[in-house]
């Protein structure tokens, strides 16, 4: 006989993880304990050494569907002759290092009972130890009901029966409760179901916060929402009540069923079906082809769709420039157009925003980390000698942070253009330090100085490290796939602060070096061209021809201004006045899509390059010309051709893949611009004809969200 002790790490509280190991210690009849602490759990075993072994075995094989092992550190221990195995209360150390998990979709077996057991019949907040809300609700560790917004709430004598049976599936689901002790609606979802049928704009209270729901097949109601919203083109999302009606109205492959169907329910975005057998809204999705859609994740959103029969759309209760509402008051404050509120007892202490997925050459490729997803961990191969905190860019926000051998990357927080928004990421920040007790002892921050994380890193008198921004893309790709040494990074994006104070966005690194860059085009009213890619076209069309010449040309750039505009814009990019120069890969797409006639002004960002993605033609395999002189690269643009977005496609194609050539490196592909997924297939396709190797995020952001991760990366890389 032998007792060993375990002190194992990993994603192992809240998931079911005690009792998987008291089953596993009770069929093969060893004794001992096992507890949750604040570095995970602890587990002492005693019995024979194969019966031991046998066990650890099986630790590994048949862990529960939420659970995650990162390191066990075994050790012998003196025998203690018991004779029965139990599950402890928590350890209250003084170190927290017990990982948050994510907030989970309502599991099958969650279902099956509202559906057949009598407690749950009906009831919104079923959940299990597999399933429900966790991030949302936790204030600290260890993941203990007192420590969540569910304390409130006490157990009637059945619940509490489930709660402590270890043979239960509900054993220690901290917001376990049901019709006689939980949580209540604001109304019926019935009541809220009609409103939707009859075109209303509802505000759904979900796990993360509040969503705008209404009809998504009726055009007026969905106009309606776009004009309150001040929201004229970005893309709705839209629920749908299962997978066989998400494929009535689009394209779904098998790896886009997976991640639909998947315990994260993000949102997958989708070909538009051509024959369709429901007629969604035009303005659900407008002048593009592909619709982000995803399943019910909450027991609520399954009640709903028993009584409408509909998709509906489902997006963030916020405005514009703000993170997204977690309380009624809110909701009647901010968004007055609503016209009748579904809202639950439950307090959401964490808000968490819907996850954004699309499906690249069959491999997920994440647009926005947050609800199922994050936060999210990525285990290091040593440790951290200090604490360290990243709080990565402007926009797309999103924190990462290490403790010993753990990465910890916080779920989306958002553009941090308004002061709600930069509250959002502060309450952020102290949820992430109140969990485990965080105090860093090194700041990383973007190079720019205007970022509000830049100037509130300055004040913090702490130790600070910065980054550049781009570079920050590449370093958060090696972080994914844990890659050391030097790769060639080709780093296409918006605009980032660069090494000489310019604009960067097509930045091609050798290792940590920027050794290429696309020729720099004056961006004319500074942040004004971002929103106007005709003032982009302008500037590409200034850099080629006089004034009189851009005057005579037979473009739809150049009317869409007065003649006075025109001259004036001229005299700007003449004279450098509120002209920055930017080298932006994304730039290019907003100019080129001008010039094609697609878009002279965007309403939302990345718009351009969804309407370039859309009028791409497979059947154009010509590219333009372009010429590398001292690392400046500059495409020889025909501003007539028919094809100019297709050939400028190509032409990034080809450099990419003309680079990679000449510098015989395995190839990084990172930033915002590679989220156009026709890009980043067909560049894939060429460099594995050429035999190059290459990586692309696959589970962390490939745009602005992903710094905060590359900043962290680079910090203990070149640091540390």
């Amino acid at each position: 006989m032998i007792r060993h002790k375990y002190l194992i790490n990993g994603l192992v509280q809240g998931v079911g993880f005690r009792p998987f190991i008291y089953k596993l210690a009770l069929e093969l009849k060893l004794f001992g304990f096992v507890k949750n602490s604040t570095n995970g759990v602890e587990l002492e075993l005693e019995g024979f050494s194969e019966t031991i072994e046998k066990f650890e075995k099986k630790l590994y094989s048949t862990l529960p569907p939420l659970a995650r092992i990162d390191e066990i550190k075994t050790s012998e221990i003196e025998l203690l002759h018991v004779r029965s195995f139990e599950i402890k209360q928590s350890s209250k150390e003084s170190v927290k290092a017990a990982l948050v998990s994510p907030d989970i979709a309502t599991c099958k077996e969650c279902l099956d009972d509202i559906v057949h057991v009598e407690k749950y019949k009906g009831y919104f907040a079923t959940n299990c130890t597999n399933c429900g809300p966790r991030y949302s609700i936790v204030k600290t560790v260890p993941y203990d009901r007192v420590n969540t917004s569910m304390q409130k709430f006490k157990m009637c004598k059945e619940c509490e029966d489930e709660y402590y049976n270890p043979l239960n599936r509900r054993y220690h689901a901290q917001p376990i409760s049901c019709n006689s002790c939980g949580p209540s609606l604001s109304a019926t979802i019935l009541t809220c179901a009609q409103k939707i049928i009859e075109g209303k704009i509802v505000a759904i209270k979900g796990i993360g916060g509040f969503h705008i729901v209404c009809d998504a097949t009726n055009d007026e109601v969905v106009t309606k929402l776009r004009e309150f919203k001040n929201r004229p083109a970005k893309p709705f999302a839209v629920m749908c009540k299962d997978v066989q009606q998400i494929k009535s109205l689009a394209q779904v492959d098998e790896k886009e069923e997976e991640l639909l169907i998947s315990k994260e329910a993000p949102i997958v975005i989708l070909k538009k079906g051509a024959d369709v057998d429901i007629k969604l809204s035009t303005k659900i999705a407008p002048h593009i082809g592909r619709i982000g859609c995803f399943l019910p994740y909450t027991a609520l959103h399954h009640i709903l769709f028993l009584h409408v029969k509909n998709p509906i759309v489902a997006t963030s209760a916020n405005l514009g420039s703000e993170p997204i509402i977690t309380n009624v008051e809110e909701i009647y404050k901010k968004l007055p157009f609503v016209e009748f509120v579904l809202d639950f007892d439950r307090d959401i202490i964490n808000a968490v925003d819907d996850s954004l997925v699309q499906v690249v050459s069959g491999k997920t490729q994440v647009l926005r980390l947050s609800r199922g997803y994050a936060p999210k961990v990525i285990k290091l191969p040593f440790k951290s000698k200090k604490k360290i905190l990243a709080v990565g860019a402007n926009a797309k926000n999103s924190i990462a942070l290490v403790i010993d051998d753990n990465i910890i990357l916080s779920p989306h927080i958002g553009d941090l253009d308004s002061l709600e928004a930069f509250g959002f990421f502060l309450r952020t920040l102290e949820s992430f330090k109140n969990f485990y007790d965080f105090e860093p002892d090194i700041i990383v921050h973007d190079k720019h100085p205007r970022y509000e994380t830049t100037k509130w890193a300055k004040i913090q008198n702490k130790e600070l490290v910065d980054v550049q921004h781009h570079l920050a893309h590449i370093y958060a790709c090696k972080a994914e796939f844990g890659l050391s040494g030097d790769y060639l990074g080709f780093s296409f994006d918006g605009t980032g602060y660069g090494d000489d104070g310019s604009l960067w966005g097509g930045e091609v690194f050798l290792g940590d070096k920027r050794k290429y860059h696309f020729k720099p085009i004056k961006l004319l009213g500074g942040e004004k061209a971002i929103k106007e890619p005709r003032r982009v076209a302008l500037s590409m069309l200034f850099d080629k021809y006089s004034l009189e010449d851009v005057l005579a040309l037979d473009l739809h750039v150049v009317k869409s201004f007065s003649l006075t505009e025109i001259k004036t814009l001229h005299q700007s990019y003449e004279k450098n006045l509120n002209a920055p120069q930017s080298s932006s890969v994304g730039r290019l797409f907003d100019g080129v899509a001008s010039l094609a006639n697609l878009l002279h002004v965007q309403t939302y960002e990345g718009e351009t390059g969804l309407m370039c993605e859309q009028n791409y033609n497979l059947h154009v395999e010509k590219s333009f010309e372009y010429k590398i002189i001292d690392g400046v690269i500059d495409i020889e643009f025909d501003f007539f051709d028919k094809n100019i977005v297709t050939k400028f496609i190509n032409t990034l194609i080809e450099i990419v893949v003309g680079i990679s050539k000449v510098e015989k490196l395995e190839v990084i592909l990172s930033g915002g611009v590679f989220q156009n997924k026709t890009l980043l297939e067909l560049t894939c396709i060429k460099l594995e004809q050429a035999k190059i190797k290459y990586y692309h995020q696959q589970e962390t952001a490939i745009n602005d969200g992903g710094i905060a991760l590359g900043q962290l990366y680079y910090a203990l890389k070149n640091i540390i």
